[in-house]
């Protein structure tokens, strides 16, 4: 059947394009904002280990089966789904699965492009100086002074997702490949010149140690590896599956998947090299929580020689890490206006564009005019604001949700044959994977879902 069936977008031209762009879906701020810190408050090595190994047991198998199944559909995810629900003779009620990513995409760039928003801003401040010999109630004052003010959250934002609808718009060869080639590369020698610096701080080994080291870790810290090595793969969101319709038909599957998760994981060690050392240096806490990236590491940088450099090289990288992943949220709701509504990519790419910044303006006003207003849900969250909201809806009910149903798809409700013709690989790889994502992965998935509502805690 995939053999008959072409994406009207088009197809990467190469695996290592293909590789390119679902890494730079998978590289974002996750792993450069969100995996030193989560790294620093659970006890470093232990950590690691435990988060290598749910990347091998979860993260792999659970990209496999959505590229798979995005190759095979050769659609956005939505019509994917219903494609192949209809071709295997299961329920039309599968396509709804292609209806949660979408959604949830869409979603989390609404307010992941305000949280780039604010790493455009420090790209600027840093140039200008504005960090050398703050202290930490400047550092504080700075920040609070750009997100308690709205219209310049506003700015950032629009700015943010216009890069990112110009990207989209020019389509897979001229667009997304395009960016991906140029982005990625520049992502990689930023994040390796911060690590080269990192080596020049006299606490290079430090940070090594305290990376890779074993120690104590929770139950919970476990979850917390868990969920993120889960999440750090951009799976469950659509990207993948999208991703996955434009690969090549002879593209082995696996071998894609293993090395995009190597790279994917390579990236969030490098991050902590280059950011543990630095920290260490300058007598800072490394478990200090969200705040590492825009609240701690700009003291840092404010007081080491050529501060103002590698400062700003660093937040150009995480703009970087933000926008690749960005390109790859929005792509699967424009494929699908294409699909559906005779739309070109260019309106199609500003339609969903706009639809996004309007939601994101909900998560600008959350941190300013909208702090007080909060909700709660009963069994779920209690006193979240709009952006918590969002955050807490997507990343943690939406996306294991996605994930988990993806596993049950390509295990329980896809012939044997059709899994096989698509992976097209060693029958012991195929067992492996097989045996992975029918029983172990969802039964992980469903443990950090269920620790995740409250019904269980370890």
């Amino acid at each position: 059947m995939t053999s008959t069936r072409k994406s009207i977008h088009g197809q990467w031209s190469s695996r290592l394009v293909f590789i390119l762009a679902a890494t730079g879906s998978a590289v974002g701020l996750g792993n450069i904002w969100k995996f030193p810190y989560i790294a620093g408050e659970n006890g470093g090595g232990t950590f690691v280990l435990v988060y290598l190994l749910c990347i091998a047991l979860i993260g792999i198998p659970i990209m496999m089966a959505e590229t798979m199944i995005g190759r095979r559909g050769r659609q956005s995810p939505i019509n994917t789904m219903d494609a192949l629900s209809k071709e295997e003779g299961r329920s039309h009620g599968w396509v709804m699965l292609g209806w949660m990513g979408v959604v949830a995409g869409f979603l989390i760039l609404s307010y992941y492009s305000v949280i780039a928003g604010w790493a455009l801003s420090y790209i600027f401040r840093t140039a200008s100086g504005a960090f050398i010999g703050v202290t930490t109630d400047g550092v504080n004052h700075i920040f609070s002074e750009l997100v308690t003010d709205p219209e310049r959250l506003l700015a950032w934002h629009t700015i943010f997702m216009v890069m990112t609808m110009i990207v989209v718009a020019r389509g897979v060869k001229h667009g997304l490949e395009k960016a991906v080639r140029f982005l990625m590369p520049t992502l990689l020698a930023l994040l390796l010149m911060t690590v080269a610096y990192s080596m020049t701080t006299g606490h290079f080994m430090e940070g090594v140690r305290f990376l890779f080291t074993p120690g104590k870790i929770s139950g919970q810290g476990v979850l917390i590896a868990m969920g993120h090595a889960f999440f750090t793969l951009s799976l469950g969101m659509g990207a993948i599956m999208v991703y996955g319709s434009y690969l090549p038909r002879h593209t082995s599957i696996t071998q894609a998947s293993v090395i995009i998760a190597i790279a994917d994981t390579g990236v969030a060690l490098l991050a902590g090299l280059a950011i543990f050392p630095i920290v260490f240096a300058n007598g800072l806490e490394p478990g200090a929580g969200p705040g590492l990236i825009f609240k701690t590491l700009p003291i840092a940088f404010g007081h080491m020689e050529a501060g103002t450099m590698i400062g700003t090289a660093f937040f150009i990288l995480l703009v970087f890490a933000a926008w690749t992943s960005a390109i790859s949220l929005i792509e699967p709701a424009v494929a699908w206006l294409v699909e559906n509504q005779g739309m070109n990519r260019i309106y199609a790419a500003v339609w969903i564009g706009i639809f996004t910044w309007f939601l994101g303006i909900g998560s600008v006003l959350s941190f300013n005019i909208w702090s007080e207003y909060t909700w709660s849900v009963p069994f779920l969250f209690e006193n979240k604001n709009f952006f918590d909201t969002l955050d807490f809806v997507t990343a943690n009910l939406m996306l294991p949700l996605g994930g988990l149903f993806i596993a049950i798809f390509a295990a329980w409700v896809m012939h044997e044959n059709s899994t096989r013709d698509e992976l097209d690989t060693y029958n012991i790889i195929y067992r492996i994977w097989h045996f992975l994502v029918k029983y172990i992965t969802p039964i992980a998935v469903i443990i950090v879902f269920l620790n995740v509502i409250g019904v269980i805690s370890l």
